[in-house]
């Protein structure tokens, strides 16, 4: 089995998770990271027992990179990407993919004429109980889809946004709904398909932050069915993450990684099993401690990237899926600064 050498931009809280993803992987070891802080990127590297390189053009002109994950600040995300393509490594960049469709163009751009992968990260799709979900929509358990919502009641401290990037514009690119609901955003249009229009109101209540701390949508979908969402980090003291999606044949609730609801017209032995291997929670997922999320789904992500180079077949999270999500953030925030309709 080939092993891919990575390496990891940026030193960040989440760049951890992706050491950790990649030091347990069978197919990949870390052997960089690079930061704009050179301390920083010292401490990382004895920590992972990787090199530490001065910057991202060093590392991407190493021959023993093949394979970047991005971990930078969302608005910083493009300029290494773009790099990355030139220099013929493959990417694979943390959520949102940037903070804007151009810069995102950009990137998709420069992966297509380099023939290398660009990939993001939502790793949500890999959980169980979400695949599980996915296969019965597919299968048309549902009948027709009639509502779709997902909740993101979150809790982020003062501390938290005490950083020079996070809750800006400039490098966050909006608030509670780009950084932390995006993931249960990409999830809902992963589901249930493309959305037609949306109503939408922002507002920043329990912090002194630029961007949104909560926010609200109603959505019509193109099949016809109705949705909203939910996205907070004002949200006392931060609650589990939650997804419902329910039909003329059946209706499912997801509450973190764990089923609340699995009911269906048509139900089955297997439906009863389901139902009782994944009732448990299995912790807080991120609602109030941003540190506290498992790299366990981030190893599937990369994991699946990797399958799909070796394989010569698209990513199922490229470039073009990845945008879908940061388009449907913007054009919240477009809704809710005209005050009218957003129509796709």
């Amino acid at each position: 089995m080939k092993r891919w050498n990575f390496g990891v931009i940026g030193t960040g809280m989440i760049a951890d998770v992706h050491a950790k993803a990649i030091q347990n992987l069978d197919s990949g070891r870390l052997a960089g990271v690079c930061s704009s802080d050179p301390a920083k990127a010292n401490v990382f590297a004895k920590k992972y027992n990787c090199k530490a390189f001065t910057n991202y053009t060093e590392m991407l002109a190493s021959d023993e990179i093949e394979i970047v994950t991005i971990a930078t600040p969302s608005g910083n995300h493009m300029e290494p990407a773009v790099e990355a393509a030139r220099q013929g490594k493959h990417v694979l960049c943390e959520k949102p993919m940037e903070i804007s469709l151009e810069r995102i163009d950009k990137m998709i751009a420069a992966h297509a004429k380099a023939g290398t992968y660009l990939g993001g990260i939502f790793n949500y799709r890999y959980n169980d109980t979400v695949a599980l979900l996915k296969k019965e929509i597919d299968k048309g358990r549902f009948g027709r889809i009639s509502y779709i919502s997902v909740h993101v009641p979150w809790w982020r401290s003062d501390e938290y946004y005490n950083s020079k990037w996070r809750g800006t514009w400039a490098l966050d690119g909006g608030g509670a709904l780009m950084n932390q609901s995006i993931h249960m955003i990409d999830l809902l249009q992963y589901l249930a398909g493309p959305i037609e229009s949306l109503q939408a109101y922002i507002a920043t209540i329990g912090h002194t932050i630029e961007v949104e701390d909560t926010a609200t949508a109603v959505l019509r979908f193109k099949n016809q069915a109705l949705g909203g969402i939910y996205g907070s980090t004002a949200s006392f003291p931060g609650m589990f993450r939650r997804i419902e999606i329910t039909g003329t044949k059946g209706t499912v609730i997801l509450v973190d990684n764990a089923i609340q609801t699995w009911q269906f017209a048509d139900q089955n032995e297997q439906d009863v099993q389901i139902f009782k291997s994944f009732k448990e929670f299995e912790g807080q997922g991120g609602a109030s401690d941003p540190s506290a999320i498992s790299y366990l789904s981030h190893k599937k992500n990369i994991e699946a990237f990797i399958e799909s180079i070796e394989a010569g077949r698209p990513f199922e999270i490229n470039g073009t899926e990845a945008r879908k999500a940061v388009e449907i953030v913007l054009a919240i925030y477009a809704s809710a600064k005209e005050g009218k309709q957003f129509s796709f």
